[in-house]
C-alpha cells in the first residue's frame, strides 16, 4: 500500500438527530463535523465571503498536536481533539479567544502503519452537556462538557474484537436519539455496526458481519420509517436504529483489497447516494415504501469521492472527485441520472465544501480557500481566493460559527473572521 491510499479520516462526520441539529442551527453551533445539518450547510448566509489573497482576518491562532479531528462548537464551548506525545488530549477552549478552559488526556500507543501522523481521526460530538470522543485505537470517552470529568468509557476494539484497520479507527459515532451508533467493524462477532446507550455506554444492539470503513453512518426518515445508512467496508447497509434490524445491504467496494470506503452517504428525499474512489465510482438507490430499494443508476466515472463530502442542491450533487490530489476536480452531477454537468479542474485537490446560501466555501488540502457560486449550468468562477493559509495536509473540513471560520492542520488551529467587511481592494 502506498501513502496515497491514506484516508484523512477526520472528515468522517459525527452526526446528531434532527431535533438536536435544528436547535444547533438556531443557536449558531457546529457541534459535530459538517455542522448542525450534517450536510456542511451553514445558516449564516449573509457573510460577505470576500477577502484578499492573504485570506480573511485572523482572530486568533494556536499550536496543536497531531490529528485530523475537526474543531466543534456547542453550548458556548470549543472542543479540539489532538495528540501530543503519548497522550490524546481533549481541550475545551473559549471559541472567541482560543483560551483554554479545561483539558482531559488519556494514554495512547497508536502508531500509523503507513507513516502518517498518529493523532485522532474522528471528530467529537457535543450534546446535552457532554462531549464524546473516539480515538484511532477505538477508545471511546464520554466527558462532562463543563468540567472535562469522565462520565463513562468503552474500548470498542477490545469489546467487539475489531481487527486493526488500515489507518486506525476513523468513522465517528452517530448520535441518533438516545443511541450512539458506530461503524465498528466487529465482523467476527456480529458487531459490524453497534448501538450504545448515549448516557451510560451500555451496548443496546449489534448488527452485520461487515468490517468498518471510514464513513460515518447517517440517519434519515423516509416514507415514515426511520433509517440508519452505514457505508461499511463491504457496501451500503440500511438498518432500523430502534433495534438494529437490517432491511437490506448492497455490496459496493473496490476490487482491490487495499482500498477504503470513506465518503458519508447523501440522503435526498427517498434517494440515497454513495461514492468511493479506487475505480469504484458512484451508486444511487431509491428507498421504496415497503422498505426495499431499487437501483436508480451506477457509474464508475460519474463521481469518485475519496473522502471529501458531497453536497446536494436542487437535484444536483457537487463534490471533489478523484483518488489523488493531482487528478481531482470539483464537479456537478445529476442526482437522478448520474449525468456529469460539468467539471472544474482545480488546485484544491481532495477538498471540503461548506454551503452558505447560494455559495460554496471550498477548502483545499494545501491551505487554499476559495468562494464560488453554486451553479448547475457550467464550471464555476471563484469570487474570492487565497493560497497557502496553512501547511499541507489540510484534510480537516471547516467549522463556521457566528461569522468565524475555524481551520486546522496537523500543527495548528486558526480562527478567521468571515464577517469582516472587505476593503476597497478586496471588493475589486
Amino acid at each position: 500500500m502506498t501513502r496515497r491510499l491514506f484516508l484523512a479520516v477526520a472528515i468522517t462526520p459525527l452526526l446528531l438527530g434532527p431535533n438536536l441539529s435544528t436547535q444547533a442551527a438556531e443557536k449558531k453551533e457546529w457541534p459535530n463535523l459538517y455542522g448542525p445539518t450534517h450536510e456542511s450547510i451553514s445558516p449564516e448566509t449573509d457573510l460577505p465571503l470576500r477577502w484578499s489573497v492573504s485570506g480573511p482576518p485572523v482572530v486568533w491562532k494556536s499550536e496543536l498536536g497531531s490529528g485530523y479531528s475537526s474543531p466543534v462548537i456547542g453550548e458556548g464551548k470549543l472542543i479540539i481533539y489532538h495528540r501530543v506525545g503519548d497522550e490524546d488530549i481533549v481541550e475545551c477552549r473559549d471559541p472567541k479567544t482560543g483560551k483554554e478552559r479545561w483539558k482531559f488526556s488519556h494514554p495512547t500507543k497508536y502508531v500509523d502503519q503507513y507513516g502518517y501522523n498518529n493523532g485522532p481521526r474522528s471528530t467529537p460530538i457535543i450534546s446535552d452537556g457532554r462531549v464524546v470522543t473516539l480515538n484511532p485505537e477505538g477508545k471511546l470517552h464520554c466527558l462532562d462538557l463543563e468540567t472535562g470529568r469522565k462520565i463513562w468509557f468503552r474500548d470498542i476494539n477490545d469489546d467487539f474484537d475489531v481487527p486493526q484497520l488500515f489507518f486506525g479507527v476513523g468513522a465517528s459515532p452517530l448520535l441518533e436519539g438516545d443511541k450512539l451508533i458506530i461503524n465498528a467493524g466487529g465482523k467476527e462477532t456480529g458487531a459490524g455496526v453497534v448501538a450504545l446507550d448515549a448516557k451510560t455506554g451500555k451496548t443496546l444492539w449489534t448488527a452485520t458481519d461487515q468490517g468498518a470503513s471510514y464513513a460515518t453512518p447517517i440517519a434519515a426518515t423516509i416514507h415514515g420509517q426511520r433509517y440508519v445508512f452505514a457505508f461499511t467496508e463491504a457496501g451500503l447497509v440500511a438498518l432500523d436504529p430502534a433495534d438494529g434490524k437490517v432491511f437490506w445491504s448492497i455490496p459496493f467496494r473496490a476490487k482491490v483489497y487495499e482500498s477504503v470506503n470513506a465518503s458519508t452517504p447523501v440522503v435526498v428525499d427517498d434517494y440515497v447516494f454513495i461514492s468511493a474512489s479506487y475505480n469504484t465510482g458512484a451508486l444511487c438507490v431509491r428507498v421504496k415504501e415497503d422498505r426495499t430499494f431499487e437501483e436508480v443508476w451506477r457509474d464508475r466515472r460519474a463521481m469518485e469521492s475519496h473522502f471529501s463530502n458531497i453536497q446536494a442542491v436542487d437535484g444536483k450533487l457537487y463534490g471533489f472527485s478523484g483518488r489523488h490530489e493531482g487528478s481531482c476536480d470539483f464537479r456537478c452531477v445529476d442526482l437522478k441520472t448520474g449525468d456529469v454537468h460539468w467539471k472544474w479542474p482545480t488546485v484544491l485537490g481532495r477538498g471540503s465544501s461548506v454551503r452558505l446560501g447560494d455559495r460554496f466555501l471550498l477548502w483545499g488540502e494545501r491551505g487554499n480557500l476559495v468562494t464560488v457560486p453554486i451553479t448547475p449550468t457550467g464550471p464555476v468562477e471563484p469570487v474570492a481566493a487565497s493560497r497557502g493559509l496553512m501547511q499541507y495536509p489540510c484534510w480537516t473540513p471547516p467549522t463556521i460559527v457566528d461569522g468565524k471560520l475555524y481551520l486546522r492542520n496537523e500543527k495548528e488551529v486558526i480562527c478567521f473572521d468571515l464577517a469582516a467587511k472587505p476593503t476597497l481592494d478586496e471588493k475589486k
